[in-house]
């Protein structure tokens, strides 16, 4: 719960009152502060970004269940002319030759088959990972945050010394009018001022710098004039030490990212351990061959020579027979290739005309034997990864209730000083007050008021440190618990 309560703890007294410039830059508060951090702060979102492998990841064990499709087209051409083939020389003409397949395969396993379960559980490991870190995020920017509050807090307080110092300045003039003070006097209000305008303006670049450093971790430009325009509440807190235990081991990201990424690796265990498992391997396939030639001229006066050949070989069986006193067998043509035969050889020749291959159809069964361990050694580097991340968990637990235990002693510790202070600082004041009144009728002298304001000095630097402190306190006890608690 945040208020202006602590505006009105930090406020000094009436006649004390904060001198504060206005603020030359926009309004900014906590929460606009931390939403701003998540959308752009570089380190942030390089562990967002690691959810998009993790979902490609997922993906794609997947689509590893599902049969495997794939699809080629080839074409080749080739010059004409003389190849040797095992010395023997072979003439051919230009050609061409082209084809196309398609084929479908099938793999599956326990290994693919329980891969996309291990996916899971390292995605949700990113994802606990993205929620840790938006936690730490959190945690700084309110840190970074309260810093700067608390720097130009001081600075308002300074800014007030200035006042009081000029005062006292002020003072020591008309004393010395009056024939009641000194030169002396007079000389170390001036030098007193003069300090405290030091201070002060110190302070204020020192907030201005604070600012910088609390956008430079938002992610965006600076605006050193910005108005940090959250207060927060100096309520007791009502949480019991139990309580905040039982929380943090409830809800706290980081130990939820570390038992995510247990879980992972107790996945991977059992997803090495399918490498003993046999395996089933599914193909099929279609395609088609074409071949062809650039022209059909080789091929034509190969065939006339053919036919040449044919017909002088009957040309002589005849005159064979007829002189064994046999009759001719006749029949033996003209001896020259006829147009319907060259146009059959040119028709034939269709250089993209397809002609489909053989189907087939084949299934495997490979059931693993012995790779060298190979698979012993990748099951016990998983297991060790298992354990080393239990180990780690455990680790987290006691550094949980650790820190969870030293931040809340530090709250309480936090809070009684606050107090304190508090009431150092309304005594500081009225010391001050009764000091500049006793010193204008002379029942003190000007050293003394000058002990006062010094006192008073440090009683409001104390007191705003010890009340920033306090949140601050209250900030690390929220990031030790891991969610914010007001």
């Amino acid at each position: 719960m945040r208020s202006s309560s602590l505006l009105a703890l930090l406020a000094l007294p009436a006649h004390f009152a904060l001198a504060q410039a206005p603020a030359q830059g926009g309004a900014l508060s906590l929460d606009d502060a931390i939403r701003t951090a998540q959308q752009n702060n570089p380190t942030f979102l390089t562990y967002k970004n690691n959810v998009r492998n993790a979902d490609a990841q997922l993906r794609s064990a997947h689509g590893a269940l599902l049969p495997q499709a794939n699809a080629s087209f080839r074409t080749q051409y080739t010059q004409g002319g003389t190849q040797y083939i095992q010395g023997v020389p072979i003439n051919g003409a230009d050609s061409y030759s082209s084809g196309y397949s398609v084929g479908l395969s099938y793999n599956i396993n326990a290994g693919l088959a329980y891969a996309p379960k291990a996916a899971k559980a390292q995605r949700a490991a990113s994802e606990a990972d993205i929620s840790s870190q938006a936690e730490n995020l959190r945690a700084t920017i309110t840190q970074l945050y309260i810093t700067a509050a608390q720097s130009e807090a001081l600075a308002a307080v300074l800014d007030t010394l200035v006042t009081v110092a000029q005062g006292q300045l002020d003072l020591a003039n008309a004393k010395m009018e009056a024939g009641a003070g000194t030169v002396i006097d007079v000389r170390t209000a001036e030098v007193a001022l003069g300090q405290q305008r030091v201070q002060a303006l110190t302070q204020h670049n020192t907030a201005r710098l604070d600012k910088l450093r609390l956008f430079e971790t938002m992610g965006v430009p600076g605006d050193p004039d910005a108005k940090l325009t959250t207060t927060f509440s100096d309520a007791v807190p009502s949480f019991s030490l139990d309580s905040l235990l039982a929380l943090a081991r409830r809800t706290n990201p980081d130990l939820r990212a570390r038992e995510s990424r247990l879980a992972a690796d107790e996945a991977n265990v059992k997803l090495q351990k399918t490498q003993y498992l046999p395996s089933i391997f599914l193909s099929t396939g279609y395609g088609a061959n074409a071949y062809g030639y650039a022209n059909t001229d080789a091929q034509e006066a190969s065939l006339a020579a053919s036919v040449a050949s044919g017909y002088h070989s009957c040309l002589a069986q005849d005159s064979l027979r007829v002189g064994a006193g046999l009759a001719p067998r006749g029949g033996c043509g003209t001896g020259v290739v006829s147009d319907a035969q060259l146009k059959s050889l040119r028709d034939a020749n269709q250089r993209f005309k397809f002609t489909k291959a053989p189907y087939s159809i084949g299934a495997q069964v490979s059931l693993p034997l012995f790779n060298g361990f190979q698979r012993e050694q990748n099951v016990e580097q998983s297991r060790v990864a298992r354990d080393n991340a239990a180990l780690d968990v455990r680790q987290r637990n006691l550094q949980l209730t650790t820190a969870v235990t030293q931040a809340y002693l530090t709250l309480e510790t936090q809070r009684q000083t606050v107090e304190l202070q508090t009431q150092t600082a309304a005594k500081a004041a009225e010391e001050l007050a009764l000091s500049q009144e006793s010193f204008k009728v002379g029942a003190k002298t000007f050293l003394d008021v000058t002990s006062a304001r010094a006192n008073y000095e440090k009683a409001q630097i104390d007191r705003v440190n010890a009340v920033y402190q306090y949140q601050s306190a209250f900030a690390a006890l929220e990031n030790a618990v891991g969610r914010p608690l007001r």
